[in-house]
């Protein structure tokens, strides 16, 4: 594949995951949580997989900084979830103690 196809996709994909996330309500974005960890997952392996097959330099500097971002967000996602899933723990707890 040639660089113009991967700047196309690139951009592409930039203009379809704005949308996709700026259609979204703010309530739903934590439960979406997951969704985007597994989507930044397949983003960061995939980009990985073709950076290794990369000629250009601007297409290596533009596969590095979505290898960067994916992972920011990837470990973000799973810092988020993390807090989500501690939160509700601690609040069954404290509602099972007073009636036990």
């Amino acid at each position: 594949m040639d660089g113009s196809a991967l700047l196309t996709i690139f951009v592409l994909a930039i203009f379809v995951g704005y949308e996709v996330i700026s259609k979204v309500s703010s309530t739903l974005h934590t439960p979406l949580m997951s969704g985007s960890n597994a989507i930044s997952g397949i983003v960061l392996v995939g980009t990985i997989a073709v950076a290794a097959h990369t000629e250009s330099t601007a297409i290596f500097v533009l596969e590095l900084v979505a290898i960067v971002l994916a992972s920011v967000n990837l470990v973000g996602g799973f810092v988020v979830t993390d807090r989500m899933l501690r939160l509700f723990r601690s609040r069954g707890r404290k509602q099972k103690e007073p009636g036990a």
